[in-house]
């Protein structure tokens, strides 16, 4: 009996099973401190150059001798919202030099690792530098991590990515400088990838086929709850190293999920371990309150999947065209997504509201995705949701560039429909690219996949920090015009795959090379269910490690 098959005897997704998959999606919710905590602790406070003269200077005005020497020593700022230069001042012979120290508001920030590092001036793209080390880490995370798991397990591996990020996120703390910190920040950037990674693979593998595709939208809402909470533990602690030892501190929970946590039995069995993943079915039923006879288990196997090369996604121009389309949708998705949250402090308004408002928006794009994606099928709604957030987002530069301040939440209203596209078609993205791959091609075409949104996500900081290059409104808008024209550009090339709701999905390299040529409806009527659900479709095949 193939262990998918034994879900329909022990419960697809009983009691037990909802345990352990709540006790899994705190993972993802956590690891979304980390993914975005660059918005706080990289963000750049307003600044000036500090006065020679004034040993305590600040950037508060002290006194009117203080602002008397403000203005006579620094120039006003030729950008838009800025009221002091940056990065120059008068010399004693009225010269304008470069600063040599600066001082920062407090209004919004009590102190970041770019005010205390002095990421400004000449030195400001460093902050997009970390911001993409980062994400680089990710993608070396998914490649190791994923690797790792199938070798040591998925619960050993978890393990150790919990110890090396309590290491290094509790050590980041104290970076004394940008190597330090882009390291530090790498190896986070790994432990968050490999603790998304496997516990959505884990939670995959504990659930019947049935329930998969549910379970693996629902893991999203814990994501998109961290960004929430972020947000508002941010706005309480606005000191960096403070605010990243309190991110820091509820790993030390997830120490106690040896206990907790089982092996997938599907890797068991994988590996010969028959009698442990026996053991650990068992439990499942007993949980679930399934009275299961012991002969059941006696002949389990793990439905063997066949394979085939990388090379049969481009050697015909069929499947070269469908998988470079699959690759744009997730390359611009992935860089939209992170893109718009971290382009959150360019827009008017509370930086820390627009940051609640920006995680909060993925609520309703989840919900999107778990009503309407087998009701009015993958191609129509992923097209919608990247139309609809690419126009949104473009829409959002007009009053951002014409319309007068008190109009500005029209801005953030328009920016955050667009993120509600960009997060829903996301999310479609994975299960429908993962039905076009014919079966024996998956993994290579889902790896690669994954790589090319891991590669949007490493762009993406410098698409969001495109007004150190570009000032005024203009650099501020540019972000959301690439953003959004991506958006757009992939959507409408996604109108050439085909539907895959419904339909037999493709096996052989040849059924993907005939899948949407002819009418495949003769499969609707059928009983069993060929859609991502379905037993012989594992969505663990190259999950996606970009959305951590």
């Amino acid at each position: 009996m193939d262990v998918d098959s034994t879900f329909e005897i022990v419960g697809e997704f009983g009691p037990y099973q909802k345990r352990i998959y709540f006790l899994l999606c705190l993972m993802p919710f956590m690891t979304s401190f980390h993914t975005l905590l660059s918005s706080f602790i990289l963000a750049t406070p307003d600044h000036r150059c500090a006065l020679p003269n004034w040993p305590n200077d600040t950037y508060k005005i002290q006194s009117e001798a203080h602002r008397e020497d403000v203005n006579r020593s620094i120039p006003l700022s030729s950008e838009d919202g800025y009221l002091y230069d940056g990065c120059k001042i008068y010399s004693n012979t009225s010269k304008l030099v470069n600063c040599e120290k600066w001082v920062y508001a407090k209004t919004v920030f009590e102190s970041t690792f770019t005010s205390e590092q002095n990421f400004v001036c000449d030195d400001e793209l460093k902050t997009s530098h970390a911001a993409m080390i980062f994400f680089g880490g990710v993608l070396t995370g998914a490649l190791g991590f994923g690797s790792l798991s199938d070798l040591l397990g998925r619960k050993k591996t978890f393990y150790f990515a919990v110890w090396l990020l309590l290491v290094s996120s509790f050590s980041l703390a104290w970076a004394p400088s940008f190597w330090i910190y882009g390291l530090l920040r790498f190896i986070i950037g790994m432990c968050t990838s490999g603790l998304y990674v496997v516990p959505f693979v884990l939670g995959m593998e504990l659930v019947g086929p049935s329930k998969r595709v549910w379970a693996g939208i629902v893991i999203c809402y814990f994501f998109a709850a961290g960004l929430v909470v972020l947000a508002g533990v941010a706005y309480l602690i606005r000191d960096w190293v403070y605010l990243e030892i309190a991110i820091s501190i509820p790993s030390v929970f997830f120490l106690f999920y040896w206990w907790l946590i089982p092996e997938s039995p599907r890797w068991l069995l994988s590996q010969g371990k028959h009698e442990e993943a026996v053991e650990i079915l068992k439990k499942i039923a007993k949980g679930n309150n399934r009275n299961i006879d012991e002969k059941a288990f006696g002949n389990l196997t793990v439905q063997e999947e066949p394979s085939g090369r990388f090379w049969h996604l481009i050697d015909n121009p069929v499947l070269f065209k469908r998988t470079l389309i699959i690759l744009i949708n997730w390359m611009f998705a992935s860089m939209a997504y992170y893109g718009l949250s971290l382009n959150t402090g360019d827009l008017s308004g509370d930086y820390y509201l627009n940051f609640f408002l920006s995680g909060l928006a993925e609520f309703p794009a989840y919900t999107i995705c778990l009503l309407l994606l087998d009701r009015i099928g993958r191609k129509t709604l992923h097209v919608s949701c990247m139309v609809f957030g690419g126009i949104f987002c473009i829409c959002a530069i007009f009053p951002m560039m014409y319309a007068s301040e008190d109009l500005q939440p029209i801005t953030v209203t328009l920016a955050m429909l667009g993120k509600v596209g960009i997060a829903a078609a996301y999310g479609i993205i994975y299960i429908w690219s993962a039905e076009l791959y014919p079966t024996v091609v998956r993994n290579q075409g889902m790896g690669l996949s994954s790589t090319m949104a891991n590669t949007g996500a490493l762009v993406s900081p410098y698409v969001a920090d495109l007004n150190k290059a570009v000032s005024g409104y203009v650099g501020r808008a540019l972000p959301f015009v690439l953003f959004g024209g991506c958006a757009l550009l992939a959507g409408l090339l996604a109108l050439m795959l085909p539907e895959t709701l419904n339909q037999h999905l493709p096996e052989t390299i040849e059924d993907g090379i005939n899948f949407g040529k002819r009418p495949n409806n003769k499969y609707k009527s059928e009983k069993e269910d060929y859609s991502a659900n379905s037993p012989g479709f594992d969505v663990n095949d190259g999950v996606d490690s970009s959305k951590l």
